[in-house]
């Protein structure tokens, strides 16, 4: 099996109109670049900031590394690569969480902020994947779970000891977090609304099914360079201050 998908890999060609094919490529290559950059930005940075700025590269270069993967499947298979968007994300996702610990530690944070928000974070994507490709007869149930632990984040960014934290903090890290904020409740809002279109139950009773991974590929660069480049922004800021 394993023979096979490098040699399909390797051989396949991507037509002119595969834009899902297309993405993929343009993702990965995207969200590189923003990792090289912003490693080779590090030691403009001083140590209070440069932790914040090394998670954004990481973030965007393990989603590089992942797109490289899918890109090779999708171009094999012609198949939404689901198991490695998972992984990506599984991975990705916590340290976005993460982002939002690192800034508001000025104010005061503590770490039981940041292991409620990765447990939301965990729980979203473990019961997406189970919905979307373990149990896809119940996946009205398991994304009823996934979209709860979804809106718990949000919550928590808006009204809970997040907000309050960033509130406290005031001037440039109150400006990022809202920022940030609208990321995750638009940006992220993506996510929810391809796992309805991708998964069969009471979900296709209003919205139809299709292939989504286009929309994915692009929320995927946005939100993951984006949010990097909100914390280089602050970064920069606060030292110039």
């Amino acid at each position: 099996m394993l023979n096979t998908f490098l040699f399909s890999a390797l051989t396949s060609k991507m037509l002119p109109t595969d834009y899902v094919g297309f993405t993929f490529f343009v993702g990965c290559m995207a969200m590189m670049a923003a990792s090289a950059f912003f490693f080779l930005s590090l030691n403009q940075f001083d140590r209070k900031w440069r932790t914040s700025v090394l998670v954004s590269g990481l973030i965007t270069f393990v989603a590089a590394v992942h797109y490289y993967y899918m890109r090779d499947y999708w171009a094999a298979f012609q198949e939404s690569p689901t198991f490695f968007r998972y992984v990506d994300w599984i991975i990705t996702v916590p340290m976005m969480c993460l982002e939002f610990y690192l800034i508001l530690k000025v104010a005061g944070a503590k770490q039981s902020l940041l292991w409620k928000m990765i447990f939301y974070s965990v729980v979203m994507l473990v019961t997406g994947y189970i919905g979307e490709a373990v149990y896809p007869g119940s996946a009205a149930l398991w994304g009823f779970i996934s979209g709860a632990a979804y809106f718990l984040i949000v919550y928590e960014i808006y009204f809970g000891e997040a907000s309050k934290l960033a509130k406290a903090a005031g001037g440039n890290v109150l400006a990022a977090h809202k920022i940030l904020c609208w990321f995750v409740l638009v940006g992220w809002a993506i996510y929810p609304l391809g796992y309805m279109m991708g998964t069969t139950g009471w979900y296709n009773s209003f919205i139809p099914a299709g292939n989504i991974d286009v929309a994915y590929n692009i929320a995927d660069a946005i939100n993951k360079i984006g949010f990097g480049l909100v914390i280089y922004s602050l970064a920069v800021k606060s030292q110039q201050d």
